[in-house]
């Protein structure tokens, strides 16, 4: 099985560097696109193309602005990951927090 740097060897160390830069950017732009898009569709009211994505008539689910909150909350991971990343390189997790907080209890 060939891995996917052995499979770009004529892009070279740095091109799959920045693909891979380039598809984490991506994968962050998905979660605020789709929210748009939820919003934008909910705004401009219902046409042909919510009619064709409607599960069920009457579905709770049925329609493009769920479909699009969906979406967006699918596609959310790589902001958490993102927030995490940013959390740990600052110092600040759960348990520094719980520390401060039983330090100014008992103090």
């Amino acid at each position: 099985m060939t891995s996917p740097v052995s499979a770009t060897a004529g892009a070279g160390r740095k091109g799959v560097v920045a693909a891979r830069h380039v598809a984490r950017w991506l994968a962050l732009a998905a979660t605020p696109t789709f929210a748009t898009m939820a919003v934008l569709t909910a705004v401009a009211g219902s046409g042909p193309a919510d009619m064709l994505c409607a599960a069920g008539h009457g579905s709770v689910l049925g329609g493009m602005v769920p479909m699009y909150l969906l979406m967006s909350a699918f596609h959310s991971a790589a902001w958490l990951r993102l927030i995490a990343e940013r959390r740990t390189s600052a110092g600040v997790n759960a348990s520094s927090f719980e520390t401060r907080a039983r330090a100014r209890s008992s103090g």
